[in-house]
């Protein structure tokens, strides 16, 4: 288990601050964040480029805090692949294992197996030069894994890939983090990617981890307004609670919560059901305007002429048109209600 308490450090333009962050043996965790947020800084500190100011970093118990980068047994991949230009694709996965001076024949059969995991035997006599974005991250991979790292630091490897190469490798990914039962951190800054790999994400901004924990869980109760802007939560309210009803705009909503006074009410689109019977009656159910729809590869986003509008997911093949009448019902249980913060 990877385990970091009150990790902080000072680079002069940017500050690590209070970084609390657990990840299980053989766990897939996703650091994500926008441009900034401290993302590559925190897995250099983790990788012992950097030394922290304050905190530790244990490995499997070990304070490896102290250790220098190559004492730390932790597999790091770069952004770039960092891929050494003047040897073949043999000898970049090799390299770890030569530097420990490990026999030919027991590297020859380490690298061998890892080339053909990896599916790259029609290139280990090529120079990086001569590879595509996705033969250099295998590459970079096979090298940071012969050597049996206890963690695997991965700095947004699929953002050099293309659209459809970039879901290609994340399948791959996934399938090797099971098939080594290794345990990875991967730095990226789309919830569409972390979901495609991770097992759990950790949310970071301004140099802190906001919230941790299943993309679900954090997609359905963000901790805050960044949080959930960030997960793309499209309806974002300003509200006042009395503590059973939440009144935003002219539409007062019932969901019970803890606050009275000023508070965020968050709603995810996906969230909110279209009701087809004009009859039918409850709380939370609203009848407006449709003010534009968009056809999407999976679903049409509606805009809503409620006061406030609401954005809606729709996964039905029904067209809608702006200025149909439409009736939407919001589950109570699906709205999230925050104490409005004074910062």
């Amino acid at each position: 288990m990877i385990e970091i308490a009150n990790l902080n450090g000072n680079l002069g333009e940017f500050h690590l601050r209070d970084i609390n962050l657990k990840v299980n043996k053989g766990e897939y965790l996703a650091i994500l964040g926008p441009t900034g947020a401290g993302k590559t800084v925190l897995v250099e500190y983790i990788a012992g480029i950097y030394k922290s100011d304050k905190g530790n970093i244990l490995v499997d118990g070990e304070d490896i805090t102290p250790l220098y980068p190559e004492e730390r047994n932790i597999g790091y991949v770069p952004q770039d692949y960092a891929l050494f230009p003047n040897l073949t694709v043999k000898k970049n996965i090799a390299y770890g294992l030569e530097a420990r001076r490990m026999p030919p024949e027991q590297i020859n059969s380490i690298v061998s197996e890892m080339i053909s995991r990896l599916k790259i035997e029609y290139i280990q006599h090529r120079m990086p030069l001569n590879l595509s974005g996705g033969e250099k991250q295998r590459v970079a991979l096979g090298r940071a894994l012969t050597t049996e790292p206890k963690l695997l630091l991965l700095d947004e490897p699929l953002s050099a890939l293309d659209e459809n190469l970039r879901m290609e490798m994340a399948r791959k990914l996934r399938q090797l983090q099971r098939d080594v039962n290794g345990t990875f951190i991967h730095v990226c800054h789309s919830f569409e990617e972390a979901s495609d790999v991770a097992d759990r994400i950790a949310l970071m901004n301004d140099g802190t981890i906001i919230q941790t924990g299943t993309l679900k869980e954090v997609m359905e109760a963000p901790k805050n307004e960044f949080v959930a802007r960030f997960m793309k939560s499209q309806n974002i309210f300003y509200g006042l609670s009395d503590g059973s009803t939440v009144k935003i705009g002219k539409t007062v909503l019932f969901r019970k919560n803890p606050f009275k006074g000023d508070v965020l009410v968050v709603i995810r689109p996906e969230n909110i059901a279209i009701v087809e019977n004009e009859n039918n009656k409850g709380q939370n159910v609203f009848s407006g305007k449709v003010e534009n729809a968009k056809r999407k590869p999976y679903f049409t986003e509606i805009a809503v002429d409620i006061n406030p509008p609401f954005v809606i997911y729709s996964p039905t093949e029904k067209k809608y048109n702006k200025g149909d009448n439409i009736i939407i019902s919001i589950p109570p249980e699906k709205i999230v209600v925050i104490e409005k913060s004074d910062s």
